[in-house]
Parts: structure tokens; sequence; C-alpha cells
């Protein structure tokens, strides 16, 4: 080769050289200048250097992986997974670890069959003894997996926004509804500060939001993720860092008290603790408190626990709920439905689409859940699910995101049909208000709704005197009693069979109590004998009990006690019988400390009907026992 050739060729490499050093050295220096703004988490000057390093050097392998960090902690995962792969490209050899969070980026922008590689990838070639992200990485491509069926076969999901009266340009959030579907309470954040917005329905439109209480929202404090009672009278929620607070955030409670709420309680030292304790979920009959915890004997970073109400009125140890609902990983935002079964709930530890998914379960007749169902894909996908709420009815469900087009702020309140393969259990309730049959002025009394199959009150709560309403809910495929007391009234009786046939179309009623006087009558709905029997059943207890109360709280009243039957068979065995069981009553009242005194029995068989005798539910009707006062 010419010997000038040669020369100049050594020339080139050399510059090339010098060049090239130029480059890197450049590519160090930004690299170094990133440093100094993440040591101090300033993340946009950082990124600004470490992308001028690569520029400068496309190998520069660090660079991409520290920016790949970067945007992973922005949670700007394509962003990270783009630098990540990179950063795979750049060299020859590439540390385990880095498959593992470009798996991890691509499993939470949705590119399953990739994550499902890099996580393989991580598998093989991880030789360290860290087995946490080993079983991790196991758990991904589970969910990799879970995803690509799920996507195949999409559940009919149309979101829809609440509308202008309930979103702002705020965040709006956690919703909250009553079993009516006549209130809803959410959270909003306004100047960094949460607090509870609250709006009702007028002629089936929601109405603007209005903050809710000064009582319970405050200007130094965020209050969030909250949970109403069925009736809307008792809101838990989450209160953090307050003066009277155990631990970071505790559970609070408020009582509806008439038109405005009372001061919030902190439940205390058995509820909460020195750890996290948050996002509860009051069970329909308020006896069950479910809430998300980080204390000690969980199973993984957040579960879920629960606390049961005893008759004191004391809240007992809390348990978790055990592996068929918690995992090593997070759980959180329970929602308990108005059934009482039924269980929502979100957790990145089921498999799932990536992040965190929302899942139901559901319990069995020994108060165990079942293995969770998630609800499938797109009412879950590769971003973060939680919170969501189901109607009483069950045929919404409503929950915040930050779903693009048609928003009005970050996050947004939602509503969208529910699946009927995920839908709860169905229910109805009673809903009504309480007066004086005479001035019809409003009263303050007790409701009480017993399930007649499990001797369990559904509901026992008191009216306020300043509204008299009362809401009630009762799940289909059971029998209840429903009274109502007041002092110096009659007590008010019901009976509601609710079969699985029956329509879930709620009851409205008003109640009219009469005053304690002579000529006063009340029919008991739920004294009940087998046919042609005149053994008193057990499920006739709670009715007994009351009318027993109702005579030791009157001590100058007297009554007599009425039995009537329908007008099937010998009129001669109906009036027998119609004595027999008035006499039942009249000696389990004796047996329990009534003066047989103030007491008389009549059998009317079947001569003074209220009803048809023609058909069968005027028949269940005439069946009856009734009392009547004859001196006060």
């Amino acid at each position: 080769m010419n010997k000038y050739l040669i020369l100049f060729l050594c020339c080139l490499m050399a510059l090339g050289a010098k060049a090239q050093n130029s480059a890197v050295k450049k590519a160090q220096n930004s690299f170094d200048d990133a440093q100094q703004y993440l040591r101090q988490n300033i993340y946009d000057e950082g990124i600004k250097y470490l992308e001028e390093a690569v520029k400068a050097d496309p190998k520069f392998q660090l660079a991409y992986i520290q920016l790949g960090d970067v945007y992973r902690r922005m949670k700007n995962h394509e962003k990270a997974k783009e630098n990540y792969t990179k950063a795979v490209a750049s060299a020859p050899t590439v540390e385990a670890r880095i498959y593992y969070v470009l798996g991890e980026s691509e499993l939470l922008t949705g590119d399953y069959a990739n994550a499902k590689k890099h996580f393989e990838s991580y598998r093989q070639q991880y030789t360290g003894d860290d087995q946490d992200l080993v079983k991790k990485a196991t758990k991904y491509i589970a969910d990799c997996d879970f995803a690509v069926v799920a996507i195949k076969n999409p559940e009919k999901y149309e979101p829809i926004n609440m509308g202008f009266y309930i979103n702002s340009a705020n965040r709006d959030y956690f919703p909250a509804l009553t079993a009516d579907g006549q209130t809803i309470i959410f959270t909003r954040v306004v100047d960094g500060n949460e607090d509870f917005y609250v709006s009702t329905k007028k002629n089936n439109e929601w109405q603007k939001a209005q903050p809710l209480s000064n009582n319970i929202n405050t200007p130094n404090y965020n209050e969030g993720a909250q949970s109403i009672s069925p009736d809307g009278k008792y809101l838990f929620f989450t209160g953090c860092n307050r003066p009277d607070g155990m631990g970071r955030c505790d559970i609070y409670v408020s009582r509806k008290e008439g038109n405005d709420w009372g001061k919030a309680i902190n439940l205390g030292k058995v509820i909460n603790s020195e750890y996290w304790e948050s996002q509860p979920s009051i069970s329909p009959d308020g006896s069950t408190l479910y809430f998300v915890s980080n204390r000690p004997g969980g199973l993984g970073g957040y579960d879920i626990w629960k606390s049961t109400l005893t008759d004191e009125g004391q809240w007992t140890e809390p348990v978790n709920l055990g592996p068929n609902i918690n995992t090593p990983y997070d759980e959180n935002t329970p929602f308990m439905h108005a059934d009482g079964k039924t269980l929502y709930f979100s957790s990145d530890g089921w498999p799932g689409l990536g992040n965190k998914d929302i899942f139901y379960s559901r319990m069995n007749k020994q108060g165990e859940f079942a293995k969770p169902i998630n609800l499938g894909y797109p009412i879950n996908t590769f971003n973060e699910e939680i919170g969501l709420i189901v109607t009483a009815d069950g045929t919404e469900g409503l929950f915040s995101s930050n779903i693009a087009n048609g928003g009005f702020g970050d996050l947004d309140i939602y509503h969208f049909k529910m699946p009927e393969k995920y839908k709860p259990l169905p229910v109805t309730y009673v809903k009504g208000i309480v007066k004086d049959k005479e001035t019809k002025q409003l009263l303050e009394a007790n409701v009480m709704v017993i399930d007649l199959k499990t001797n369990n009150a559904m509901f026992n709560d008191f009216t306020s005197s300043e509204t008299g309403d009362f809401l009630a809910v009762m799940p289909i495929g059971s029998d209840y009693s429903f009274n109502v007391e007041a002092n110096g009234y009659l007590f008010y009786s019901q009976h509601f069979e609710l079969k699985p046939a029956n329509t879930n179309k709620p009851y409205e009623v008003e109640i009219l109590m009469d005053k304690i006087k002579v000529g006063g009558e009340v029919t008991m709905h739920n004294i009940f004998f087998d046919t042609n029997k005149y053994e008193l059943l057990p499920a006739s207890m709670v009715e007994l009990n009351l009318l027993t109360e109702l005579l030791k709280n009157n001590e100058n009243v007297a009554i007599e006690i009425q039995g009537h039957t329908d007008n099937v068979g010998d009129a001669k065995m109906n009036e027998k019988l119609s004595e027999n069981r008035a006499k039942a009553v009249y000696d389990f009242l004796v047996k329990n400390g009534i003066a047989a005194k103030r007491l008389t029995f009549k059998g009317y068989g079947e001569t003074k009907p209220r009803f048809d005798n023609s058909t069968e539910e005027g028949r269940q009707q005439n069946r009856r026992t009734e009392f009547r006062i004859t001196k006060s």
C-alpha cells in the first residue's frame, strides 16, 4: 500500500479516536451533571442531562438505565420501557435486573407478550438471593397469561361521566352512595385540601355538589376514603395526621343529627393503631367494619381486616380476612355491598392485567369468602383500578378515573352498567318516615328490622325528631319482622316475606303511630303458628318481647289479646283454634312477668275478617293475632 495512503488512514483513525473520546467525555460530563439534580429529586433537569449523555454516546448503557429508572419512578412507563429497551440493545451484556424492570414497564403499558419474555429472561439469568423479586416475576408472568385471555374475552363496558354537578376541574373521587341512590358523598381536593362534598337527586337529576359539613370537613387536615351506611346516617372515613390520631391515618365516624352531621369521633385504639388504617367499609347492618391496614400480622404490605360490633357497642380486635382475600402484595379500597355478602376490592396480588385490578368475592353461609374473581377487561386494564362501589340494586358500578375525552378535571367520577355475572345478590329496602297519627308531627322512634331466619338485626336505629326518616336494607330470600317503637305510643308491626322470585322493588311507607289509649289496636304481623296448631313458633319471640316491654313500661295498661282465622273449615273449630292461639300469647306474657289481671284473651274465629276471604292473600291476612287496649 502506498505509504502516503497509510499515513492518511492513520490520521483519520487518530482523528476518529479523538472525536470518539471527546464524545464519551462529553457524555460522562452530562451524566455527572445529571446526578446532582437527581440527588435532589429534580427529575426534569436530571432527564435533560441524561438525554444529552446518550445523544453524545448512543452506547452509554448506564445512562439509558438511569433514564428508565427515573421515568419508572415518575410512573411514565412508556418512556421507561423505551429507555430500558435501548439499554438492552446498547451493549452485548445486560444485568438481569434490567430484564425485570423492562418487563414491569411493558406489563404496565399492556405489552404482555414482551413482558412475559423479559420476566422469563430475568428468572433464567438472575443468580442473586432476592427471592422476593423472583416470586414477583413469577406472579407477573401469571398476570401476562391472564391478561392475554381476558383481552380476547372483553366485557361490555361503557363508562359515563357523572356530569358537571358532581365533577369539577378539581380531583373528584371515592364516591359513596346511599341505598336509595338519592345521595352521593365523595372526596374533592381543592387547593391541596381533601374534603367531602355531597349531592342529592331532585327529579332524577343530580344537584350541584356542596361541601358536606364543617363538623367533618377541616381546613387543616385531609378527609377521604369514606363509607356511608345504606340509610345515609353514618359516615365512616379516613382522617390523617389529626391531633387525636393514633397513627398517620385513622378511621373516624360521624352520625347525621337531623339535617347536619355530628362531630367526627376517632374509633379508638382497637380499630386504630400506630400503623396506617384507612378505607373503611361498613356492612349494611352496621355490625362489621372492613378496612385496610399495614399493621403486623398481615399477609402483605396492605391487607383488608374486619372488626365486629358487640352487643355492648364495642369493636372487637380486628381479624385479617386471610389468604382467600389478602396476598403477599397489596389489597385496598374494600366495598361491602348492601347484600352483606359481596365484597369488591382492588389488589395487585391476584392475577390481573397489571397494577391494581378490581375483584369481587362472595361470603358463604359460614362467613367465609370465596377466592376472588377478576372483573375482567376492559373494566380492568394495565392502569390502576381502585375504589369501585356498586349500587344497592346491583345494576351500576361507580368509580373514579382520569379517562381521556370528556372529563372535567384530573379525576372524575364515572358510572357503568355492571355485567350480570359480577352483580351482587339482590336486595330491597324499606324507606319511610315516622309521624304522630293525629298531629302528623315527626317522631323520634326506634326502627328495627330482624331477619327471622337468622334472628340477626338488619337494622336497629333511631329516627330523628327533625326528619323522622329511616331506610333499612333487606336482602332478598328471607323473612323480616319490621317494628317501630316510640315512647308513649303503641308499637307498629309489619312483616316482609322476600322470596327469590319476588321483585326487589323498594317499599316506601309512612308510619302513623297511635298513642297509647283505650281502644287502640295493634295487629301483630310477626306472631306465627303452624297450620291448625297453637304452639308459638320461635320466630314469634321478637314481637312477643316487644309486647312484653310495652306492658312493663306502661304499668297501667291492660289489653285484650285477640285471635282471628279465615273462613276455611268448620266455624266452631276456627273459633276454638283462634282462642287457643290468643291464650298462647296470654300464657307467654304471664310467664314473663305480666300480671294476669291486666290481660284477657278471646278467640273470634272467622267472625271479624279484615280482608277478602276469596283470595289466598286475603285469607292469609285474616289469620292474625291482635291486641286492643282496654285500660290505660
